[in-house]
């Protein structure tokens, strides 16, 4: 005698099976569908943007609480203004702006300048402590000699995940993916005379 526990696992499974012959082309093009969905969004959310050459296309890699623990420990002591070059979600824009610093978070992906933007609204933060701007910042070496141009000599700069080539690093936090670096502009302008 069969167990009828046996018995309506087996009748569900053949009629479950069946199910799926008789309609695995609407399920098949539904499962086609809900991935090709994800993707896109997906797509839209991480990808910079379509102006950006493809060779320096990144993903956006949201701010581990590590590697925010660790550019927060290299700006420890330090108070004023600070930029966020690639502000994503804006999680670093937000951490700094708790302690004090006037924050601009700079991104090209539309969509994270939206998101970034409605969570500093939803926060109630005022515009003098965080804001975001759409900025197209690609081009790195043009950049090193933007920020040794117009950064004061007492600056500090903290880079994660993509560390300045040209420049010497004054300390560093973390290891990995969390590593941050920080770059004091006096030792910057030593190795290098500043830019007119």
């Amino acid at each position: 005698m069969e167990d009828p526990v046996d018995t309506l696992i087996q009748d569900y499974s053949s009629q479950l099976f069946q199910f799926y012959q008789k309609n695995s082309s609407t399920f098949n093009m539904g499962t086609a569908t809900v991935l090709t969905g994800v993707y896109g969004v997906w797509a839209m959310f991480c990808m910079p943007g379509l102006k950006v050459p493809f060779r320096l296309k990144v993903p956006y890699l949201p701010s581990t609480k590590e590697q925010t623990s660790n550019v927060m420990r290299l700006l420890k002591g330090r108070k004023g203004l600070l930029a966020d070059l690639g502000s994503g979600d804006g999680r670093l824009v937000f951490e700094a702006s708790s302690v004090g610093f006037q924050c601009t978070g700079f991104e090209i992906n539309p969509l994270l300048l939206a998101f970034s933007r409605t969570r500093a609204w939803w926060r109630g933060l005022p515009h003098t402590q965080a804001t975001f701007v759409k900025q197209d910042l690609w081009k790195m070496d043009v950049l090193e000699e933007k920020l040794q141009r117009e950064l004061p000599v007492n600056a500090r700069v903290v880079v994660c995940r993509f560390p300045f080539s040209h420049w010497p690093h004054t300390c560093s936090e973390g290891a990995g993916l969390d590593q941050a670096w920080a770059y004091d502009m006096c030792t910057v302008c030593k190795q290098s005379p500043r830019l007119s």
